[in-house]
């Protein structure tokens, strides 16, 4: 495989963004922060957007000029992790065997976040697990992710001769990797989230590593 060089888009270098930028981008930040808090406090359909607000001392206004909303603040860790992820991956030179180049894009991109992240995700994950709104809003967004994975990736490589088998085998194989990622999260989500960033890191390996046997587990 050979990759870009270049490093995925990292969190916490905020030098680099004009003024303005960096205002947003706290706000975004101190939204979801304060959301998060405020459901695991208050329980998620319980705390209004107002409440929110009011917390943070911004308008509803600015709010939605952020997230699009509340199920979307409450998931902003989920969306972190894709968006700088999606962005890596268009930047990537994409050669060899597709799934690792993918995986390897991945713990890139879990490496570059920023060192609250884990944190953030596990008890976003946590929520989300007891919260059927935000199941229900999680497993859109998967699937909008999956599809816009696909994309990039197509862009980046093509399908081949451009068959239909071409465009199966890819969408496979992309779908095969989002099932590793979601295997090896909520494995380690349901443990408490052992050994933080590094932990998550090895339980993305492992699945990925069970994928061959996986394929030929006989019923």
């Amino acid at each position: 495989m050979t990759d870009d060089l270049r490093d995925p888009p990292d969190p916490r270098d905020l030098r680099a963004l004009p003024l303005r930028e960096r205002k947003k981008l706290r706000t975004r930040q101190a939204l979801a922060e304060t959301a998060l808090r405020l459901f695991g406090e208050r329980g998620f359909d319980a705390t209004t957007l107002d409440e929110l607000c009011d917390e943070v001392e911004v308008s509803k206004r600015t709010f939605f000029r952020n997230y699009p909303s509340k199920e979307d603040v409450a998931l902003a860790a989920d969306s972190d992790l894709w968006s700088a992820y999606l962005e890596y991956v268009a930047g990537l030179e994409l050669d060899g065997p597709l799934l690792d180049a993918l995986r390897r894009a991945l713990a890139t991109t879990l490496a570059a976040m920023d060192p609250d992240w884990d944190r953030r995700f596990l008890a976003t994950r946590e929520l989300a697990e007891s919260t059927p709104a935000l199941q229900v809003h999680s497993q859109g967004y998967c699937q909008n992710t999956t599809d816009a994975l696909v994309e990039t990736v197509n862009a980046r490589v093509g399908t081949g001769t451009g068959t239909d088998t071409d465009g199966v085998r890819l969408r496979l194989t992309v779908e095969i990797f989002v099932a590793a990622w979601r295997t090896a999260s909520l494995h380690w989500t349901t443990q408490g989230g052992p050994g933080g960033r590094d932990g998550l890191t090895r339980a993305v390996d492992e699945a990925f590593a069970e994928i061959p046997a996986a394929l030929t587990c006989s019923a």
